[in-house]
């Protein structure tokens, strides 16, 4: 099978200082990782770079289920699900307009999930999502990246507004009820109790390297 996530050679330099060295990482489809790093050592930095949300130095290989991810096709994007450490919701929307708008992006998507999320975590549909708490606007980031069914779902710090003994529960939820087993899952955090009993395999980011 794949490697949804191939890298090799990845640099990145924000003058002065070079954040990813030479960085090489290989994730086997249906692991659960957790990308460990002390604040500031880059962990941002390199999901952003194996998105392509950031341009890398021209010898760097970075691919995604067999694609450079600065050539990616639309079916390849609609694999992959990405909940950043900010918010980007569309805040000035009801969740059920926001989700509606997203619905008609995706080629698949689970209305039946959706809604047993929204309830399990009990989210209103129709209140304006920039009165919602920082933790709920993180569940609503959840759902709607969980909704089309990703093969491959990146979380950048994703429970940063709870407290350890709430994060650790929220992710195992995600991992053991939430998400199905075939998907890829790499999330990052600087905190050891986030993968108690959820990360298979940790990745530690340290001086620009795995």
């Amino acid at each position: 099978m794949q490697a949804p996530i191939r890298i090799k050679g990845l640099s990145k330099q924000f003058k002065p200082q070079r954040v990813l060295k030479n960085l090489d990482w290989e994730i086997e489809a249906g692991s659960i990782v957790g990308l460990l790093g002390r604040n500031g050592a880059g962990k941002s930095t390199l999901i952003e770079c194996l998105l392509g949300l950031r341009d890398v130095e021209p010898e760097s290989e970075v691919y995604l289920f067999g694609e450079d991810v600065r050539h990616m096709s639309d079916e390849t994007k609609a694999k992959i699900a990405y909940v950043p450490q900010n918010s980007d919701l569309f805040e000035w929307l009801t969740p059920r307009q926001m989700l509606n708008y997203f619905k008609a992006l995706y080629p698949r998507w689970n209305d039946a999930k959706v809604d047993a999320l929204m309830q399990r975590w009990n989210l209103p549909y129709d209140k304006v999502i920039s009165q919602f708490s920082g933790g709920q606007k993180q569940r609503l980031s959840i759902i709607r990246a969980l909704a089309y069914e990703p093969e491959l779902l990146i979380l950048d710090e994703p429970v940063a507004s709870l407290d350890p003994a709430g994060r650790r529960d929220f992710l195992r939820e995600i991992v053991d009820s939430v998400i199905d087993k075939n998907t890829t899952i790499v999330f990052s955090t600087h905190i050891l109790s986030d993968l108690e009993r959820v990360a298979m395999t940790v990745a530690f980011l340290a001086n620009g390297r795995i």
